[in-house]
């Protein structure tokens, strides 16, 4: 239950801060805190069992038939994850208060980082792998509301763009990567999959999925050579950058290599593929790093190369790489959303992030200028900082690997060190450029000044833990380190230590030389600089914008020569297709009659489908004579509900009946604002072709029927559902079981698409009127206003029987032909009889509903029905029956199920009905002059 709270309390508290904005930025702002302090809380309450080594997985079956389980696990490597995203993120919300100007919706922002929130708490709190993806594509989409929250900024709005569209396609890779490995252990549960990495390493779709994983892996952490997206992601507010580049989005990508490390790790593949991606965008980003004259791009660019530098240590694939990288991801939050924020404050204060014009700021923000330079030593790697003890490990790492006589294991070494090198350059740049180098140059805002008490809170806590993890390790960061680790480890942990002083060895060595070089590079920096320049920048953004140009232009081209407007052309093109492959598909039948002999002849039978050919043909012969076609295509639409009742369909037949009278009803509606005729379009050739494309379409169809009804189509699954529906779902009446308790999710899948579908109607049509026609095609004018009186008296007696039945139909519908759907549109017939036969204000005034609210009660009905299985142990939409005794009323049968079917009544009656009253109310009141009485 905990974990369920942990994971769901952000998105209940993205509520919060909508309700509680109108109460000012301070109610806002703790409006939003409740949900990240109540999880933060309820996470250190698990904190002893954690430490202790224990596994805390809970499981809601849900969808079990495809491996989709409600499952959640709290392990070491979930805890420290979930320990960053809560605790920074409380941090950042306390940031973003001060941060944050009083003309910006704060309340939409806040909703927007919980929302963020609770998606990466579910990504690393997720035991099941498809919920974990589930939760994955859910932060892609936040990121994406984040990082362009400032939507009337284009830079931001592609920033967006293109971080959605590179994240978007990775989850599609990773999609099919969790497909497999599901596929090769048989389960999608973590604990089995981490159990089954020999199984899965030695399968031949090993290397597929390794692939699909890592690209997910990649592009979410912005890995070589998908990195171009994140700095331009800086056009989000520096809240957000904070967030996303400490304790979320990009930390994804590096836990999913983390979590995944047992199952997937442990192969030369797996060391081939992933060190060089480490190794090229460790190097990528420090060195580009340097030559940003954005703050922010700085930043950015250095994140790029620690998350190369966390990738590379678990790529080299040795249990003390692996602690390694879990210590630098702890060490690389800390001090870089502590940087993020300094830079906010320094934007903040001044109005710019240019590193050339915010110079000499020491004298004006001297607090502001101690934390950022503490927290840009600890970035550098300086001793008696957190990021040096990461660090050190690292290059001791590097020098392990060195030794194995592989180019590639000698390269690590030395591009290590050229990182350091860098990674100091561009800390010294971040120092020297900001806090003194003269004084500020044409800043928007001067003189700058420190920013408000509680918005250094923040950093000054991210810094304080920066220095007590460099000065006591053991003391602090130890026991942390050692569960996450083991848990990414699946095993017993390596011997390492964290002691500050370890003598003079060659990672220190590594060290100093990284020191002294990146010293030097700083002060020669000036002919690197006017080198850099000269060089021919290749922008990301220019590129990504420029494909993803010509892919438009290449749809539009495609659209150009599919669409032109015509619905004849597409029907064709639809009809010819299905005959191709039809063809195809029946080509290597040598036998086109099977062994099932054809039924008998039936004369009356045979009469009625001769009506229906009849009907359809003239249907398309008469089209244009609009009223009188639609009058013959209801004649069609009644003679195949004989047909259902006559091979014993009887649901079918009512179904039927019942939506051809509802879409009778909307066809009128549309027309009555279509001329009564259209005039003759076709050519003699267009109508050869397509009598010939209609013939052939027919025969085929023919052909079909003959080659499936001669041949046997018993599959056991009419006999299943025959045996099972009394036992299983307690109704006689098969087909209704089928929909509310077999196949009861694909049932409520289509309520929820109707129930959208008639939202969207609703909203298109809202507000829209239309000029009622004023006279028929003969010349004479309409009537207005007055309705029927004998179709008026008709109707409110026919209303009562109507609901009554109704609710017979519904009421039987789980043992005898009925059911919601049926029920609903019965309901739906008659309330639309009341509008036509006594106009929409008569009814307004006597029948006040929000279909809308109707047709979303429905769906909320049958999804709290699913739901309630749950309390029972039981999967999603689970149903439950049970026979009970009354007095005078004997025993009678009470099925779950039927409130399900409530949901469905009421889904069916508010959609439909919101559709019919509102193109009812398309028309334009005549004038009082046109009138006729």
């Amino acid at each position: 239950m905990e974990l369920l709270l942990i994971v769901g309390l952000p998105f209940l508290g993205a509520l919060l801060p909508l309700l509680f904005e109108r109460h000012g930025r301070l109610g806002c702002s703790l409006a939003a805190a409740v949900a990240p302090l109540l999880g933060l809380g309820l996470l250190l309450w698990q904190a002893p069992r954690v430490f202790v080594g224990e596994l805390l997985v809970v499981s809601q079956p849900w969808l079990s038939e495809l491996g989709f389980n409600l499952s959640l696990r709290l392990d070491g490597l979930a805890f420290l994850f979930a320990l960053l995203i809560l605790g920074i993120g409380s941090l950042v919300i306390l940031y973003a208060r001060y941060y944050l100007s009083t003309r910006e919706p704060m309340g939409r922002f806040f909703a927007y980082l919980l929302l963020f929130m609770g998606a990466m708490l579910g990504v690393v709190l997720s035991e099941n792998l498809l919920l974990m993806l589930t939760f994955w594509e859910l932060t892609s989409l936040s990121s994406f509301l984040l990082i362009g929250f400032w939507g009337k900024r284009g830079d931001a709005r592609k920033g967006a763009r293109m971080a959605l569209a590179v994240t978007g396609g990775g989850g599609l890779a990773l999609l099919a990567g969790i497909l497999l490995i599901g596929h090769i252990v048989g389960s999608f549960e973590l604990s089995d999959v981490l159990a089954s990495g020999d199984l899965i390493r030695a399968h031949a779709l090993y290397p597929l999925a390794l692939v699909l994983v890592l690209v997910g892996a990649f592009t979410k952490s912005a890995q070589f050579p998908f990195h171009f997206w994140l700095p331009h992601a800086m056009s989000a507010p520096t809240p957000v950058s904070a967030y996303l580049h400490s304790a979320t989005m990009v930390k994804a990508g590096v836990f999913l290599l983390a979590r995944l490390y047992p199952a997937l790790a442990g192969s030369d593949l797996w060391f081939e593929l992933v060190v060089p991606v480490g190794l090229a965008t460790l190097l990528i980003g420090a060195i580009t790093a340097l030559f940003q004259h954005d703050l922010k791009g700085l930043l950015a660019y250095s994140t790029i190369s620690h998350l190369g530098l966390i990738v590379l240590l678990l790529g080299l694939d040795s249990p003390l790489s692996n602690v390694a990288a879990v210590f630098h991801i702890i060490n690389h939050a800390t001090f870089k959303a502590s940087l993020f924020m300094a830079a906010g404050i320094i934007d903040h204060e001044t109005g710019s992030r240019d590193m050339r014009r915010i110079n000499g700021l020491w004298k004006y923000m001297p607090h502001t200028a101690v934390l950022a330079m503490v927290a840009s030593s600890a970035m550098a790697g300086v001793p008696l900082l957190n990021g040096f003890l990461s660090k050190e490990m690292f290059f001791g790492e590097a020098v392990e690997h060195a030794q194995a006589g592989n180019l590639l294991h000698w390269m690590i070494p030395a591009a290590a060190v050229l990182a350091g090198v860098f990674s100091v350059a561009y800390s010294l740049r971040f120092i020297h450029d900001v806090f003194f180098n003269g004084e500020p140059i044409d800043l928007p805002k001067h003189p700058p000044h420190e920013p408000p008490r509680y918005m250094k809170l923040p950093v000054e806590v991210l810094v304080f833990l920066c220095l007590l993890v460099g000065m006591l390790p053991g003391y602090t960061i130890a026991p942390l380190l050692a569960v996450a680790s083991a848990a990414s480890l699946g095993g017993e942990l390596p011997a390492y230590s964290l002691a500050i002083w370890h003598g003079f060895n060659t990672p220190l060595a590594m060290s100093f030389a990284a020191l002294v070089g990146g010293v030097l590079v700083y002060l020669g920096r000036k002919p690197l600089f006017r080198r850099y320049e000269r060089m021919r920048e290749l922008d990301a953004k220019l590129v990504f914008e420029a494909a993803i140009q010509r892919l438009v232009a290449v749809a539009a081209w495609l659209t150009e020569r599919l669409e032109n407007g015509s619905l004849q052309r597409y029907l064709v093109l639809l009809l010819l297709s299905a005959l191709g492959l039809t063809i195809h598909a029946l080509a290597p039948l040598t036998e086109l009659t099977g062994s099932r002999g054809l039924s008998p002849f039936d004369p009356f039978t045979a009469l009625c489908m001769a009506l229906l050919a009849a009907s359809g043909l003239f249907t398309a012969v008469l089209h244009r004579q609009r009223m009188v076609a639609l009058l013959v295509l209801g004649v069609g639409g009644m003679l195949v509900a004989l047909a259902f009742a006559r091979f014993s369909a009887p649901d079918l037949a009512l179904t039927q009946l019942v939506v051809e009278v509802v879409t009778i009803i909307l066809l009128m509606l549309a027309l009555y604002y279509l001329p009564s005729r259209t005039r003759r379009e076709s050519t003699l050739l267009r109508l050869a072709r397509d009598l010939l494309v209609a013939a052939g379409c027919g025969a085929m169809v023919a052909v079909l029927a003959f080659a499936v009804l001669t041949r046997p189509y018993d599959t056991g699954l009419a006999e299943f559902f025959l045996a099972n529906s009394v036992s299983g779902g307690g109704g006689t009446n098969a087909v209704n079981v089928i929909l509310v308790d077999f196949r009861g999710f694909d049932t409520f899948g289509e309520i929820t698409v109707l129930a959208i579908a008639a939202v969207g109607v609703f909203a298109m049509l809202h507000g829209l009127r239309l000029t009622n026609p004023t006279c028929d095609p003969q010349g004479r004018r309409w009537a207005w206003a007055k309705n029927p009186l004998i179709l008026m008296t008709l109707s409110r007696l026919l209303l009562p029987l109507a609901l009554l039945i109704s609710a017979f139909i519904f009421l039987r519908g789980h043992n005898l032909p009925g059911g919601g759907f049926i029920a609903g549109l019965v309901t739906a017939v008659a309330l639309a009889l009341q509008y036509i036969a006594n106009g929409l204000e008569w009814m307004d005034q006597r029948l006040r509903l929000n279909y809308q609210r109707i047709a979303g009660f429905g769906v909320l009905i049958a999804g709290l029905t699913g739901l309630g299985s749950w309390a029972f142990g039981r999967p999603f939409l689970t149903s439950a029956f049970g026979h009970f005794e009354l007095p005078l009323v004997g025993e009678f049968e009470l099925a779950t199920a039927m409130l399900f079917d409530l949901g469905v009544y009421l889904t069916v009656v508010g959609a439909t009905l919101l559709v019919l009253v509102n193109l009812g109310r398309l028309s334009l009141a005549p004038p009082a002059s046109e009138e006729i009485h």
